[in-house]
């Protein structure tokens, strides 16, 4: 580098000798200048020569010019100098490249290739010297600790000059001054607040330091996403003019890429905060054809690409599903729509809508739907689908173009069963329009598959692949397809066609790859014929295929055709893995005796690991997207490589196993289907017993719906009965005069409608009732005071008493619990007798006042008749009453005999329970006097013990033999009462 600057601004080493020691004078003047002003001077003078001599000040000054952001933190004018000095040492200055360059250029045309050689260099020792400076100053993480603590001051000059030394610093050494600032105590938080700086010069650093802090990082990601990074940067987005603002805007969009790709926390973050329903504002662009500034276009591709960051098929499933829900309800999939649809968009913002529409509703079946119904603002209106497969299949489109249209049909197919049934059934003929006004998406896939473009051909094969992938109905369905090739001649299958057309190979003049239309046609005669017999059944019908696929395998074509070979081994393949053996000239035996004497089983199998091995194979397997930099490599699809990977082993399975092997398979086979017809009767089963079981919760429901309706009516009916019972008593009231001739009528043979025999017997059933009752209390007054007696006989200290008195507590316990609820049920129904009882009475009263009262009414005769038919019909509806208690008093004796009975049974249950306490009793005063009795033996024993002690003491044995006697008398004492333990156990 130096030697550059020499010859090309003519520097001699005389005067560099000089500069260093101008830096080295500078350096000693801020090392030991007692003067705050002297060595703000020197430093001031340090930062000017920085830019020209980057190497020799920041090999002399780095280490004096930290000290001074170490001591002078005072004075902002010379902390800012310091800063200033130590970031153009640290990052590379690109404008004196520039001006190199350009006087480079002006040397002789002999050195041009000598001083390119040397101007690299100098180049990349420009950054390797940025690099080593950096490495210098973060060796001591105390240094970024200090640069961090520095950035709180609200100075212009501090600040500033920190932010762009900080961001250079991560330019250089990102990982590494990464992980210094993320163990740093409030780091990434003192850099947050740079976004809320007012001035924007510092704000718009501060998203460019932020840029580089979160590069490939995700626990930074995570720490400034939850210091509220996503609320900051919209509110800067808005401030900026959204998709119209500067390169602010453009600097924002990349920092929230930083944030939320390949981070799931953050990205769930972003949903639940609803900041994706503040994105829609971004997509308001109209139909002018002006304002697209480049910047404009700029911003717009990102903001796209923003959006796939958050919906992409990489993410995992559920966070996709969920975004991909919220961008239909906040209306952003309808307003990227809108931009799909408008006019004057430029190509490659239209091409990024696309994409992204596509992510947008990829199996997302609520989207796909919505996407399903969108129409084209044409006369007439056309579905957007139809809109888009006319691009497609159109050669004058831009390939990008055409890409993202196929990846859009793809993504609206994907897990769509419904959608793959609308595309199919275009191709059928009862929905075939016959007056031709329209165009559907079946024709357009029909005629890019037969055109004379190659690429066509297979956009179209591809696109009517997906349309029958993981659908065997919509196979079968296609089967039935009919094409009229000529006029005069019969139609044709859609099957036979595809094959017609692949026998013929290069025959016909076609415009691309040579091999790109057979590809697309295998990869769709594959796709359609796995998992369905009925189509394989179709395909070897035509009895030119076989041969045809057996002769391509057998052939030694050049290397273009080896893919083609792979394919069709594969496509044969599949014809004998999903044979069902309809056709006896095509059954699976047959076809494999074919491949061993045509072809061989290792060379057909060599054939078919051609696809896998294909350099473009690995590169389509990897994203669903068919993403390709020029038409020659689009030759796999991504789905594709899929069904190879599954059908390749067992393919080679198959054609290596023997015929019983076979017959083994079809039997297991068969098993599991029968297997799985019972599990789906049962299935059913179970289905309609559900759909059977929300029936009777429904007519439950209804059903107790209307039994409150009933209660509240019968409520109703009760109160109004009362009412006219009231309005009955004070008829009787003022109609007793009359009632009362009437009585005199009848000699005082019937009182009010009642017999006197029948009030008489009613009279002595509730004295009988009252009899009753008084019997039932007093038994249960005798059982009760038996209970106290047995628990106030439980005294007994005793194991086994206690256990007995435990049990007999318990069991007295549950009979109380009996007796209580018999008594309140006598209690009950003792209340309902008296009630009964003063409603007799109470009639009884009534009757003797009909026949003592006095009629003083001079009515005629005919008004007494009347009103006597009027009172009979009244005491009619009495007599009912009456038979109705009745019914309630016979009801009540049958509850009281039942209560009796379980009085009984109480009774019997208390009278067992008497007798196996007397029992225990008896055995323990057994026992008792047991224990007695050996208490006495014991006594006469010890008292002969210390009898033979006396006498052997008297004989003068030691002391030795009597501890040993009394061992010996210990033990025995012990067996005693092991021996009495065992026969009281007995006991």
């Amino acid at each position: 580098m130096n030697f550059l600057r020499g010859v090309m601004g003519g520097q001699s080493a005389g005067p560099q000798h000089t500069e260093a020691e101008t830096i080295q004078k500078l350096c000693d003047r801020v090392a030991s200048s007692t003067l705050l002003d002297d060595r703000r001077n020197a430093v001031r003078a340090l930062k000017s020569l920085s830019k020209k001599y980057r190497l020799e000040v920041g090999i002399q000054a780095m280490e004096h010019l930290i000290h001074v952001l170490q001591t002078d933190r005072s004075d902002s004018e010379i902390i800012g100098y310091a800063l200033d000095t130590l970031f153009n040492i640290i990052s590379n200055d690109e404008e004196d490249e520039v001006v190199i360059c350009f006087k480079f250029h002006l040397l002789l045309t002999l050195i041009f290739l000598k001083f390119i050689i040397k101007e690299e260099n100098s180049t990349r020792q420009s950054e390797d010297l940025g690099s080593q400076f950096t490495e210098i100053f973060i060796k001591q993480q105390e240094n970024v600790t200090l640069l961090l603590s520095l950035l709180e001051d609200f100075d212009f000059h501090v600040r500033w000059p920190g932010v762009k030394l900080l961001t250079s610093l991560l330019k250089h050494l990102g990982p590494q001054v990464q992980q210094i600032i993320l163990v740093s105590p409030m780091g990434v938080s003192r850099l947050m607040d740079l976004l809320a700086d007012s001035r924007e010069v510092i704000r718009n650093d501060g998203v460019l330091l932020l840029q580089a802090l979160t590069r490939s990082n995700g626990a930074i990601q995570k720490i400034v996403a939850f210091e509220n990074a996503f609320e900051r940067l919209l509110d800067i987005i808005t401030e900026e003019g959204n998709s119209d603002g500067g390169i602010v805007v453009e600097d924002c969009l990349i920092l929230l890429q930083n944030l939320l790709k390949n981070n799931n926390s953050n990205q769930n973050f972003f949903k639940e905060g609803s900041y994706i329903q503040r994105m829609k504002p971004w997509f308001e662009v109209g139909d002018e054809n002006s304002g697209w500034s480049a910047q404009k276009v700029t911003n717009l591709h990102l903001m796209l690409q923003l959006i796939r960051v958050l919906v992409s098929p990489t993410n995992p499933p559920g966070a996709t599903s969920s975004c991909q829900k919220a961008m239909f309800q906040c209306g952003l999939l309808q307003q990227l729509c809108t931009i799909l649809m408008a006019t004057g968009i430029p190509a490659d913002i239209l091409t990024e809508t696309i994409n992204t529409v596509s992510e947008v509703i990829r199996g997302c079946q609520v989207n796909q739907d919505y996407f399903a119904s969108v129409n084209a603002p044409s006369n007439p209106p056309r579905p957007a689908i139809v809109v888009l497969l006319m691009s497609m299949v159109n050669e004058r489109q831009p390939f990008v173009l055409r890409c993202a249209v196929l990846y859009c049909f793809q993504c609206f197919l994907y897990k769509n069963q419904k959608g793959q049934g609308e595309i199919v059934s275009t191709l059928l003929p009862s929905t075939i329009d016959a007056t031709g006004n329209s165009v559907s998406a079946g024709q357009l896939l029909c005629g890019g598959l037969f055109s004379t473009d190659s690429l066509s051909n297979w956009c179209a094969a591809v696109a009517l692949a997906h349309a029958l992938q993981e659908n065997a109905t919509q196979k079968e369905q296609l089967l039935r397809v009919q094409l009229a090739t000529s006029i005069g001649n019969p139609p044709v299958s859609l099957l036979q066609q595809c094959t017609n057309i692949l026998s013929q190979g290069d025959k016909i003049d076609r415009r691309g790859s040579k091999i790109q239309t057979r590809v697309g046609l295998l990869m769709l005669l594959c796709t359609w014929l796995s998992n369905c017999p009925i189509a394989v059944t179709h395909f070897l019908h035509n009895s030119a295929n076989v041969p045809f696929l057996t002769g391509q395998i057998a052939e030694n074509l050049g290397e273009e055709e080896q893919l083609v070979q792979g394919l069709c081994a594969l496509l044969l393949g599949i014809s004998i893995y999903f044979n069902d053996n309809s056709l006896e000239n095509y059954m699976k035996e047959k076809l494999k005796q074919l491949i061993e004497k045509r072809i061989g089983k290792e060379n057909f199998i060599e054939k078919l690991g051609f696809i896998s091995k294909h350099e473009l194979y690995s590169r389509a397997s990897q994203k669903p997207q068919p993403n390709f930099p020029s038409p020659e490599y689009m030759i796999f699809d991504h789905e594709f490589t899929k069904l190879v990977k599954e059908l390749e082993g067992v393919i080679t399975k198959a054609i290596y196993k023997s015929s019983e092997e076979d017959k083994k398979e079809e039997e297991e086979k068969k098993t599991l289907e029968q297997h799985d017809s019972i599990v789906g009767h049962y299935k059913n089963m179970i289905r309609e017993q559900d759909l059977q079981l929300e029936e009777l919760k429904q007519q439950i429901s209804t059903l107790k719906c209307q039994n409150e309706q009933l209660q509240t009516a019968v409520t109703q009916q009760v109160s109004q009965i009362q009412q006219h019972k009231d309005q009955y008593n004070l008829l009787k009231v003022q109609l007793g005069k009359d009632n009362q001739h009437q009585g005199s009528h009848s000699d005082g043979a019937q009182m009010n409608g009642i017999q006197p025999e029948e009030i008489g017997r009613l009279r002595e059933e509730i004295e009988e009732l009252k009899s009753n009752q008084e019997l039932l209390r007093s038994q249960l007054a005798e059982k009760d005071s038996l209970i106290e007696k047995l628990k106030s006989s439980q005294t007994s200290p005793d194991t086994n008493e206690a256990t007995a008195s435990a049990r007999d507590s318990e069991k007295i316990a549950e009979l109380k619990q009996e007796l209580a609820t018999l008594k309140s049920q006598l209690n009950s129904k003792s209340v309902e007798i008296t009630k009964l009882q003063t409603e007799k009475q109470e009639l009884l009263h009534k009757t003797e006042a009909f026949a003592q009262s006095v009629p003083v009414s001079g009515d005629s005769e005919a008004t007494i008749a009347a009103k006597t038919t009027d009172v009979e019909g009244r005491l009619s509806a009495l007599l009912q009453e009456t038979k109705e208690l009745k019914n309630e008093i016979k009801a009540l004796s049958e509850e009281r005999a039942s209560i009796k009975e379980q009085l009984d049974s109480s009774n019997s249950t208390i009278v067992i329970l008497q007798n196996e306490k007397n029992q225990l009793e008896v055995n323990i005063k057994d026992s008792k006097k047991e224990q007695d009795d050996l208490l006495v033996l014991l006594a006469d024993q010890d008292q002969k013990i210390l009898s033979l002690k006396d006498k052997l003491k008297g004989l003068g044995h030691p002391e030795e033999e009597e501890d040993e006697l009394e061992s010996i008398d210990q033990d025995d004492e012990d067996d005693e009462d092991e021996d009495d333990d065992k026969s009281q156990g007995d006991n």
